[in-house]
Parts: C-alpha cells; structure tokens; sequence
C-alpha cells in the first residue's frame, strides 16, 4: 500500500520511466511463456505486414518478430546487466582500494586505467573481439573490463573526498582495518552516486552491445538481438516496410527509461543531502 502511494507521488516522468522499465523487464523474464514462437523459427514469407497471426510482422527470414523482439529483451538486457554488474565490482572494489591504500597500487592502478582510456572504447573492443571471437563470455569479459575503467575513476574520486572526512580519521584513530573502513565507512556514503552511475553505464552498455550487434560483433545468430533485427531488416525500408522501427524503438525506449528514472534518483538523493 505504501509503494502505491510512494509512486502516486512521483513526478509523471518517473512513472513512464518505471513503465517502459518494468514491461522491458517483464519481457525478458518471461519471453518464453509470452511468445507465440521461437526465436528461430520461420513461421511465414517474408517481411509480411503486422496482422495476420503476426502482431508485429515478419523479418527477412520469416520469423515473427514480436518474438524475436521479446527473446531480444530477454538476451540484450540479460547481457547488459551481467556486463553492467561485472564493470561495477571490478571498477568499485579497485577504485576504493585505490584509493584508501594509495601509493604503489594506486599509481599502478590509475596508469593501467589510463591506458585502456586512451583508446577509443569502440575501437579497443573490435580490436579484442576481432582477435578473441565474438562468443557471450569474451562479450561479457571484455566489455566489463573497458567498461570498469569509468566506474574506477568515480569510485577512486568518490573515495578520495570520503577519505579525508572526519568520521573516517575517527575510524583510523580507533584501530580500524582499512577493508572496514572501505565496507562500513566510505562504500555507504559513495553508494547514491554509485547507483546513479549504475543506471546510466546500463544504458550505455546497452546501447554499446546494440552497436556491436549491429556490425555483426555482438550477440551472434540465431539468438535474437534488437541491434542485429535493425542490421537484418534495414533493408525492408527501401520497400516501405517499417518493420527495422521496432527493435530500434525498443532500444530508444528502454534508454529513455532508465535515464528518467536515473535523473529523477539523483534529484531525490540531492534533496536528501542538503536536509
């Protein structure tokens, strides 16, 4: 009862964000149950229009596309999160150890960040994927850790300002080990922007594996991926037939979900901080 009225009292924004949001995450989590086929099975001819038996039409072998966009979720997003998860304990856990130890680990730590920085990320990963095949784990691993580069240099500046506070030196002089005081000092006071910067590296990550997808580097056939359905059928719009727009709307969809959500979670935390 408390959620209802918590949400009654959101902005119209933050509930069309929690909207598309939760019907992203309804349809990975069930898209088996949901979906009248499978992913990979030709069901009809090609690129017939939305109707007849086909809610959204088919794709240029076929295939119902409003499954391959619920499968789509389910894969893109599932990857996203795990990407997304990964970066986040790579880049928090070496960012506040940086930061608290200092010294040779965190001159070691920054100048291995600066490296991999200096890339461009597009780059660097077509690079590595080229060389190392475009398999879900290498997906996942390399892109986490170029990924976890951005989350380190937060976590490291986050932890740097928090270091230096009062009721850290309190902590010191009392005899504490610096992993308590990393895990019950700094950690919970860099937890607001850390969740804030959560949700916007998933969507960048998102958009990331959307791309790969779309130049043949990311989630491989036959799974069903929004950014390879855009790739596969762009085609189509040379004959008028629109069908490319669905999976490109669902990646604008979701990006602008999650960034109203975000927006409005770093607004709240604001107004905590300065009561």
């Amino acid at each position: 009862m408390r959620f209802f009225e918590f949400i009654n009292k959101t902005p119209l924004t933050v509930k069309v964000g929690l909207i598309i949001v939760v019907l992203n995450v309804v349809a990975a989590l069930f898209a088996p149950a949901i979906a009248p086929y499978e992913q990979d099975e030709v069901v009809g001819d090609v690129w017939l229009s939305p109707g007849s038996g086909h809610l959204l039409g088919t794709d240029q072998l076929g295939r119902d596309v409003f499954s391959r966009m619920l499968y789509g979720a389910r894969n893109t997003i599932a990857l996203a999160i795990s990407i997304t998860l990964l970066a986040f304990l790579i880049g928090v856990v070496c960012g506040l150890l940086a930061a608290t130890i200092g010294g040779i680990l965190d001159m070691l730590l920054s100048r291995i960040v600066d490296v991999v920085i200096s890339f461009p990320p597009l780059i660097l990963t077509l690079m590595v994927l080229s060389i190392l095949g475009s398999s879900t784990f290498v997906l996942l691993v390399v892109i986490a850790v170029i990924d976890s580069t951005k989350v380190y240099r937060l976590s490291r500046a986050l932890a740097m300002d928090l270091k230096v506070m009062e009721f850290v030196e309190v902590a010191r002089l009392r005899g504490e080990s610096t992993w308590w005081i990393i895990s019950r000092e700094i950690f919970p006071n860099a937890m607001p922007t850390l969740l804030a910067e959560f949700g916007l590296r998933f969507c960048f990550i998102f958009l990331f594996i959307s791309a790969l997808s779309f130049l043949g580097l990311g989630i491989q056939p036959p799974a069903a991926d929004w950014g390879s359905m855009v790739r596969d059928n762009a085609g189509a719009i040379s004959f008028g037939i629109f069908i490319p727009l669905w999976p490109a709307g669902a990646i604008a969809m979701l990006s602008v979900g999650v960034n109203l959500l975000v927006d409005w979670f770093l607004q709240r935390s604001a107004q905590i901080r300065s009561s």
